[in-house]
This record gives C-alpha cells, structure tokens and sequence, in this order.
C-alpha cells in the first residue's frame, strides 16, 4: 500500500478524488478494532455473574467490584492512549493496542476454570481487561483526523456506535458459547453448575482470540498514519486551558459514562434485584439498542445541531431514570427493564451528538485531544456506576439512592449545555 504523503481532507477536490477512500478504509478496520475492545473490556459484566454458580464463593461487594475494576483501568488508560495517536501514527497504535487484548481474554480463559483462583488474581485479570476501554480514545482520536468537519459526526457515530456493540455481544454471545465445548478439549474441561449441567465458561473470553488477531493483521496491513498529525503531549496539553474542554467532558461522562456504567451493572443489578428472572436473557438489549443508535445521533448533530439534540435527549434521560425507580420499586421487571431500555436508547444518541459538537468548539487537532480525553474521563462510569450501585443496594437496600444521584447529575448536565450551547445567545453555537 502507498504511504499517503498529504492530508488535508477539508480541500474538496482532494477529499472526492482521494481522501474519502483512505478514509473510508481506515474507518472499517477501525470499526472492528473497537468492537473487540468493548467485547473484551466488558468480559466481566457477564463472567462475574455466573463466577459463583461455578464453585467461586465472592460476595456481592466483591463481584461488582469485579465488573467494576475494568471501567477504572480503562478510564485511566484512557487519558494516556488520548495523546498517544499523534505520536506514534494511527495505524501503529492500533496494532499494539489491538493485540494487547490477547492478554485478559487468554488469562481469563484459563483463571475461571479453576474455582480455587483467587480473587486477587482475578481482580488483576479485571483490571487488565481495561486494555479494551483505553482503545476508545486513540480510535475515536484517530478517526477524526481522516474526516472533514461536514462528516465527523456521522463517521464518528459509525465508528464508537458499531463499536460499542462488543458490549451487548459479549453479553449476548457468552451464554450461548458457555454451554458446549466450542474449542474441543483444546480450551479445557468443563465446570459445573449446581444441577451438575456442564458449562464452559472460558468460552465467554477465548471466543474473542482468534478475531484479534485477524484484525491486528487487517490493521497493520490496511490502516495509515497520516501526515500532519503529529503532535508532542505538550502541544496537545493546550486543551486543559480551555474551559470548553472541561464542560464537554462533563457532558460526554454524562451520557457515555451512563452507557458504559448501567452496561456493567445491569446484568448483577437484574441478578440481585430480581433473582428470578434470567439476567442475561436480557442484559444485552439495552446495551445493543445504545450503541445502534449512536450513529443516528451523530447523524441527527450533522443536520439539527449537536447542542440541540443534546439538550432534548437529557431530558428524555431524566424522564426514563424516573420510570426505571417508579417500576423498580413497583417490583415490575417489565416496566422497569422498558425503562432502562429508553435510557440505553437516550445515552447512545446523546454519545453521538455530544462527540459531533467538539469538533466545532475546537480546531482539528485540539478536536482530536478533547475527543479523546473526554472520551477517558467518560470511561470512569463503568467503575462509578456499579460501585455506586453496590454501595446503594449495601448501604439502603436499595438501589433508589443511586438513581436519584444519577438525575441529579443529568438535570446539572441540562443546565449546562443550555447555557453554554443550545440557548438562543450561547457562547458557543455547535
């Protein structure tokens, strides 16, 4: 492949005849990359779940926090990956990034078959799987660059949207690639549950294996690092200046940081809540329906306005976290699961139209350090959000405090955004 020796996707002519193509492929290997990095990040939300049915005897606290420590890895890495694109070139940094998530996905493979491993070793293991949360800012930054301001929005939405479906394809793979020896004895024996039904409960990591490593191939042989991107930690550090950085960052862990967190959370607060129902015959719908439509947010931002679609979109947030107590503490799990399924569907068109207002607010390569840094920040409600339910449903019994600090912080991020972008003389029109 030819090394790309111009860039400038803004000029018409040059993005027509040859930029929208480089873009285009860089995207649709991007695309998967992310895909396998939720997949993996998100292991655990569905892996602590069935860890006791198994023979593992961890409390409550200790499995959310197990499907909690991912979001706190994977925040944090985060803020390092976001300034790592510039530096090392896009297609560079997602082959390395891409094969680091053999790491988790093969240690846990081999960790939950053996009841006796500790929970040290598995929080380690948790932890390391935060290697799939960090991917989100270099990708997200990476793509930024190969797209002009007119489609950032819709190629962004594409590209975490599609992405973001590894959450709900773990969480709807894993229970069926569980129940039979998908790999032969090649992945090891079988557990038991407590009827004596066989299970493999390594499939839930292994599965994601040989998909990694495809796409560190397809990425090291298809992607490009664009010239003209290159920028120091100190030439990117400029962000931490602006105001606007720090506003956005509030607003995007105001609804990806929702996404994320209720996507970790919900298959245990489903198992401990209403312990009859099948937790994972419907964990994964809220997450899939957020990340499908996560694009048509992007794409609504492109032509409405990110500031606008934000605006209305937090307020359907609030009116579906109010629905999710009145059905919780009804005892409804209908209600109460058509809730959060409105409140999955609110996060992911507030994710896209969140993410196509920063590139208006900031030049292209400011853009691409908010982008990511933002995105990192955000990454911290897989943690807080099943920790701060663990300590709700430990503290009160409930989980009806936690939701009431999530609406508050929801009617906080409406005010926000109305004053300083989506009110008739905002100072920033985006």
């Amino acid at each position: 492949m030819a090394r790309i020796t111009k860039w400038n996707p803004e000029d018409e002519q040059f993005w027509e005849l040859e930029g929208k193509n480089h873009a285009r492929r860089n995207l649709w290997i991007s695309i998967p990359a992310l895909f396998l990095a939720f997949a993996v990040w998100q292991i655990w939300s569905v892996v602590a779940v069935n860890l006791n049915d198994v023979g593992f005897t961890f409390t409550d606290r200790e499995l959310f926090l197990l499907a909690a420590l991912p979001g706190l890895t994977g925040a944090t890495l985060r803020i390092i990956y976001t300034f790592l694109v510039p530096i090392f070139g896009g297609r560079n940094w997602t082959v390395v990034s891409t094969a680091s998530l053999l790491i988790p996905s093969i240690g846990i493979g081999f960790a939950v078959q053996n009841p006796d491993t500790p929970f040290i070793t598995m929080a380690i293991l948790a932890a390391l799987c935060g290697f799939g949360g960090g991917n989100f800012s270099s990708s997200m930054s990476n793509i930024s660059f190969f797209y002009p301001k007119k489609a950032k929005g819709t190629a962004l939405g594409l590209n975490a949207g599609i992405g973001n479906l590894g959450v709900s394809a773990v969480q709807l793979l894993a229970p069926i690639v569980v129940t039979f020896a998908l790999f032969g004895a090649f992945a090891g024996a079988p557990q038991y549950l407590g009827d004596g039904t066989e299970v493999y409960l390594q499939n839930a990591a292994f599965i994601w294996v040989i998909p990694i490593i495809l796409t560190v191939i397809a990425a090291m042989f298809g992607m490009d690092n664009l010239p003209g991107t290159k920028a120091s930690i100190k030439e990117q550090a400029v962000i931490f200046k602006n105001k606007h950085t720090w506003i956005m960052t509030w607003l995007y862990t105001m609804c990806f940081g929702s996404f994320i967190g209720y996507a970790a959370a919900f298959p245990l607060l489903i198992r401990t809540e209403f312990p009859e129902v099948n937790a994972m015959a419907f964990a994964f719908i809220g997450p899939l329906i957020g990340a499908l439509i996560r694009p048509l947010g992007g794409w609504l931002s492109d032509k409405l306005g990110g500031a606008f679609v934000t605006f209305w979109d937090i307020i359907l947030m609030i009116v579906a976290t109010l629905g999710v107590i009145f059905f919780y503490n009804a005892g409804n799990f209908t209600g109460f699961l058509i809730m959060f399924i409105i409140l999955f569907f609110a996060t992911g068109i507030a994710n896209g139209s969140t993410f196509r207002m920063i590139p208006f607010i900031f030049n292209q390569k400011e853009a691409a350090a908010v982008l990511g840094f933002t995105a990192a920040i955000a990454a911290y409600g897989a943690f807080i959000i099943p920790s701060i339910f663990g300590w709700s449903i430990d503290t009160t019994g409930t989980a009806n405090l936690a939701l009431y600090i999530f609406i508050a912080y929801y009617v906080i991020s409406l005010v926000m955004n109305w004053y300083y972008y989506s009110r008739k003389n905002a100072e920033v029109k985006c």
